[in-house]
């Protein structure tokens, strides 16, 4: 890159509109990694769901994005994204308060963890686009990486320590209670976004076109832009058959390894660390390999990630298994979303930011409920352990779009290309 960039980068943590965003961050990873076998532990425990219901769960917590995505993100574009935020926080809190309701009033059903799902996935819409691109907005250009960064750190401490002791929980005072401890934290995210003192003014109402028109632009940009295109059908590709083995994990893991709750949640969090390792190392990894580069390396990774699952409980010990695979897709995943991220906001001019998050949402997510769906569908046939080894060739397909791209000859991105730099 030509242009010219600070010897030393100013720390983002030193921002106080950043502080507020990562104490947000803090607060709703804590809560959801706590209670990320609640809902599945609920279903599988005390429900009795099947490799079927399992598929449909995971097909409603992800259903959202494929079918609002894309006007989510023209609606972000013109709402306040602070806001949308703290709207999408209260909303999942509430939602997730009527679980242990209902336990206690003995009228929970597999219905309504459904319908819990669903409304929290429709919020998680609107929250991930507008955090994603409220973040350009509140530090400079090239405190993008590092502020992703910091997020993603969060995101890989919270998730250490999250899975061990919500599997404790589940197993002390039962998944429905655990939920409360998830509500509590999107309600501490919300309180601290409402203090993030950056006031964005929306466009003009007269100045909006058609939905249609800014949908199609934001869709047309990220499948058009010869490096977006290929990074959106990797982590597509990728997240679909993620999806399929998402679905069955809990019950492959409770039921056919004989894992407790509490020893698979140790294993998650134990594997976890390697999204640590993943946040600490990327800025230096982007250094030795390039920020291009890093891209297809860190998606490469992701496959040998997949191989321990299926052995598990054969040639693995169930426990090793866990840990191991997660250790190394952890790892992968974090270096892969700090840098393709961060790459992807530095690619997109400032007013279409929205539609662009957006739009990859609609791409890699939408394809979410149906990975989970036919995982399920493919779990009554051939078992969990079947859908591991299927999801394991798939992510072999999922690195191809980069691995065989320019961004593997690419140490920096040009200066052309990067959209923010003259902000």
């Amino acid at each position: 890159m030509t242009a010219s960039v600070p010897t030393r980068k100013p720390l983002v943590l030193r921002r106080h509109d950043f502080r507020q965003l990562f104490s947000a961050d803090v607060a709703a990873q804590v809560g959801t990694q706590l209670s990320t076998l609640a809902i599945p532990v609920t279903a599988v425990e005390l429900l009795g769901a099947r490799e079927l219901e399992m598929g449909l769960l995971g097909t409603a917590e992800n259903l959202a994005f494929l079918l609002i995505a894309l006007p989510a993100g023209v609606w972000v574009d013109r709402w306040r994204k602070q806001r949308v935020l703290v709207a999408a926080d209260l909303v999942r809190a509430v939602a997730l308060l009527t679980i242990p309701l209902a336990w206690w009033l003995d009228v929970l059903s597999f219905a309504q963890l459904l319908l819990v799902t669903t409304v929290i996935g429709t919020a998680t819409v609107f929250f991930d686009v507008a955090y994603q691109s409220y973040l350009p907005e509140i530090v400079e250009p090239d405190e993008i990486g590092e502020g992703n960064a910091q997020l993603q750190a969060v995101q890989s401490v919270a998730m250490i320590g999250g899975p061990a002791l919500g599997g404790a929980l589940v197993r002390l005072v039962g998944a429905p209670l655990t939920s409360l401890l998830n509500a509590v934290g999107f309600l501490g995210s919300a309180f601290f976004v409402r203090r993030i003192r950056h006031v964005a003014t929306p466009p003009a109402r007269e100045d909006r076109r058609p939905l249609r028109v800014e949908v199609r632009e934001g869709l047309a940009f990220v499948l058009g832009h010869p490096l977006l295109w290929r990074i959106t059908a990797c982590t597509a590709i990728s997240n679909l058959f993620s999806a399929a083995t998402g679905a069955l994990l809990v019950l492959f893991a409770l039921r056919e390894l004989g894992l407790t709750e509490a020893q698979l949640g140790l294993a998650l969090g134990i594997g976890a660390a390697g999204g640590l390792l993943g946040a600490l190392a990327t800025p230096a990894l982007t250094r030795w390999c390039g920020e291009g580069r890093v891209i297809p390396l860190s998606a490469l990774v992701m496959v040998p990630a997949g191989l321990p699952m299926p052995l598990a409980g054969t040639v693995l010990d169930p426990v090793v298994a866990v840990v191991v695979s997660s250790l190394l897709l952890t790892f992968s995943v974090v270096v892969y979303n700090v840098a393709q991220v961060s790459f992807r906001q530095r690619l997109c001019p400032r007013p279409l930011l929205g539609r662009m998050n957006a739009s990859i949402r609609f791409c890699v997510w939408g394809v979410m409920p149906v990975g989970a769906f036919a995982g399920g569908l493919l779990g009554e046939g051939v078992g969990a352990r079947g859908v591991f080894w299927i999801a394991l060739a798939g992510q072999l397909v999922a690195a191809a779009p980069v691995v065989l791209s320019p961004l593997v000859g690419m140490r920096e991105l040009p200066r052309e290309l990067d959209r923010l730099s003259e902000r």
